[in-house]
């Protein structure tokens, strides 16, 4: 039984497919070169027995005095029994003997298409019965017009058989030969290396954080050398998203521990703000209100953190909101909080445009956007302007962005909305993009990079009419 099993296991391997598969196609190969090389034998042969008969009658071509005996022993030898040459437009019967049969077919030797040859030779080899035939053909050196004789087939289907015969063992020695060479080069060449990616793979999978376990390419076959490659990059790309996963899980445990001290932080810093409501100062009655908004904000935002625990927003709470009021309200918040940078800000949306949106998450959406395009500007240290735009029609809403800063770097727009990838300064994060993408997908719509460039930067923010997650 495990004879079998391990037999079975041999045929169904790469290198044993391959030896079997060696095996047939040599084998079929020879089996199309069989049947012209039989055709070719079986054409000589009968030249052959026309060229004895030929010398046979020369005998007679000099001296007409040759007794039986000595005729019949002529006949024997040239493997016929008459023999017909015609010579100066005469038909002469050279050497004659009793056939023993009427005549089942005539083959004319001095012409034949190779396509008769295949034919004739094919007939005769699966003919079982012995026959008479007639062969015509031309005399050597031109000593006539052509010379016939009448044979027996017996002995030109023993010969047929036993030169098929050595073909096919021919053949399959050559197949067995060449099916081992290939096997072993199969095994070499091909085998080996898949077993040692196959090996690499069960090693990687048993610790895929050690970058040690990555494959080092190293076939010389070359679909097998890209084979590697592409595994190997596969491989550093995982190993880096474990590692990334272990520093997510980390900042994840952090993030919450980090959100529930700030809440209980910025519900003290609520208090003294509704208290600032009653103060005199202009200035501080009119900052009063963002301030308490912004806190609240921040204090939802702990809240949702620690909810949920993990890097996936709540789903969105969808209503009617004025979009001009609430791009209106970053912009003065915006105001607020700038130093002495030169970034000024401009909206060009209808008084009246409302949009289906959570309020709340919207106002996060387009802060990030806003602050990442202020801060590109700022590092660039030029004046800069931030200008949002907005339209609809009748399936979608779509709200632009665009500033005139120095455009994404190369690397930012690669890993665009990846978080902790996709940011644009050194000391950054790449969240911002992150979280607004995310946030629009919870709406059921698609934030889009429209270009970028050394003139500006434009993003576009479409959210559709209907069917809204």
């Amino acid at each position: 039984m495990a004879n079998t099993s391990t037999l079975s296991k041999s045929i169904n391997s790469l290198s044993g497919r391959f030896l079997i598969l060696t095996v047939i196609f040599v084998m079929l190969a020879e089996v199309l070169i069989f049947v012209p090389s039989v055709a070719r034998f079986r054409e000589e042969y009968l030249l052959t027995r026309l060229d004895r008969a030929q010398i046979a009658s020369l005998a007679l071509l000099d001296d007409n005095m040759v007794n039986e005996e000595v005729e019949q022993e002529l006949l024997v030898n040239a493997g016929v029994f008459n023999v017909v040459l015609r010579r100066d437009e005469m038909r002469q019967l050279i050497l004659s003997s009793p056939v023993p049969g009427p005549i089942y077919a005539s083959y004319d030797m001095r012409d034949p298409s190779a396509w008769q040859l295949m034919r004739d030779a094919t007939m005769e080899l699966f003919h079982p019965e012995e026959r008479i035939i007639r062969v015509i053909g031309n005399p050597v050196r031109s000593a006539g017009v052509l010379i016939e004789v009448t044979m027996d087939t017996g002995g030109l289907r023993a010969a047929l058989i036993d030169y098929g015969l050595r073909i096919l063992l021919l053949s399959a020695v050559i197949s067995v030969i060449t099916a081992i060479m290939l096997f072993l080069a199969v095994r070499r060449f091909l085998v080996k290396p898949i077993k040692g990616v196959v090996g690499s793979l069960a090693t990687y999978a048993a610790d895929p954080e050690d970058a040690r376990n990555v494959i080092m390419p190293s076939a010389g076959v070359t679909e097998l050398r890209d084979a590697e490659d592409a595994l190997k990059s596969m491989q550093t790309q995982l190993t880096s998203a474990f590692k990334q996963r272990e520093r997510l899980a980390q900042l994840g445990g952090a993030v919450s521990k980090i959100s529930h001290d700030l809440r209980n932080i910025l519900t003290v810093a609520q208090l003294f703000a509704d208290r600032m409501e009653n103060s005199d100062d202009p200035m501080v009655k009119k900052a009063t209100p963002k301030l308490e908004a912004s806190i609240s904000r921040a204090i939802r935002l702990c809240e949702s953190t620690l909810a949920f625990g993990k890097a996936e927003e709540a789903a969105p709470e969808l209503d009617f909101h004025n979009l001009n009021a609430l791009v209106a309200d970053i912009f003065e918040n915006e105001h607020l909080a700038r130093g002495g940078d030169k970034v000024d800000f401009f909206h060009n949306i209808p008084n009246d445009m409302e949009i289906r949106c959570d309020s709340e998450q919207m106002h996060r959406i387009i802060t990030n956007l806003t602050r990442n395009a202020r801060q590109a500007i700022i590092d660039s240290g030029k004046t800069g302007e931030i200008r949002v735009s907005a339209e609809e029609d009748p399936q979608n809403w779509r709200v632009r962005l665009s500033d005139n800063g120095p455009g994404l770097p190369k690397r930012a727009q690669d890993h665009l909305f990846v978080a902790f990838h996709g940011g644009t300064r050194k000391e950054g994060s790449g969240l911002g993009l992150s979280i607004a993408a995310e946030l629009i997908r919870g709406h059921g719509g698609t934030l889009e990079l429209v270009k970028t460039d050394q003139d500006g930067t434009t993003f576009e923010i479409c959210i559709p009419k209907g069917n809204i997650v």
